[in-house]
């Protein structure tokens, strides 16, 4: 894999005070999750997942995270038993969370109690990856919604469910988007925006041009080396914001 200025950089800093994987169980089923533990932490940032389930590349965003202050939590969606090496794998794992948003919020919850119980801190912040992105704005839209200073979405599904909407209320949203996104439209863009606006929420839409879907993906065919680089700092402006420490 070529080594890019962000990835170098990572590679180049302190490493975490302590990293491990974390197992845990929600109502008897087995997951695994990851913990990255900053010097001094400024607060803890739940990371959610995109649809290959929790992988080395929650773990060096958890690292990187750590490396700047921050204590972090990558928690997992799937579980141990669920099968995530094909597309096929991939659509049944987040088709079945998506029809059953009940289950989605409990493997949600059960992740922030392991990040905070660890943490030292409650002052917490939530971002995902693609489906972790959707995950992410579903917590937003919950009774969990307070539990976070903000939320943030990486390349993120967009769409608000049936029977769902924002009430205005939520903590502040940060949406980082690839202008040549096709599984997640422009359309898509516009119409969270519409409903975040007429909400009253408080919201920043970022659209990085010529960028696909996945756009921060070390290693990717798709991976794009300025969108990943921008849609870091304005995360980092956005922890520094909302997580001051």
């Amino acid at each position: 894999m070529r080594l890019t200025p962000l990835l170098t950089l990572s590679l180049m800093a302190a490493a975490p005070a302590f990293a491990a994987d974390v197992s845990y169980t929600i109502d008897g089923e087995n997951f695994t999750g990851y913990w990255a533990e900053a010097d001094n932490p400024k607060g803890v940032v739940l990371i959610v997942h995109d649809w290959d389930g929790m992988t080395d590349y929650e773990r060096q965003r958890a690292d990187m995270l750590a490396e700047m202050g921050y204590n972090a939590f990558a928690l997992d969606m799937f579980g141990n038993d669920t099968p995530t090496e094909t597309v096929d794998h991939r659509v049944a794992a987040t088709g079945a969370l998506y029809k059953d948003r009940e289950r989605m919020r409990t493997l949600v919850e059960a992740g922030i109690e392991q990040a905070l119980e660890r943490s030292g801190t409650d002052a917490m912040l939530v971002t995902g990856y693609c489906f972790g992105g959707a995950v992410a704005l579903e917590m937003a839209r919950s009774d969990m919604a307070e539990k976070a200073k903000g939320f943030a979405t990486f390349h993120g599904g967009l769409s608000t469910p049936e029977g769902q909407s924002w009430s205005g209320d939520e903590p502040p949203i940060l949406v980082m988007h690839g202008g040549a996104d096709t599984s997640i439209t422009l359309q898509d863009v516009a119409t969270l925006a519409g409903e975040l606006e007429q909400a009253g929420n408080t919201y920043t839409i970022e659209i990085y041009s010529k960028a696909p879907h996945a756009f921060t993906v070390f290693g990717s065919s798709r991976y794009q080396e300025r969108a990943d680089t921008e849609s870091w700092e304005a995360f980092s402006n956005f922890l520094n914001e909302h997580l001051p420490g």
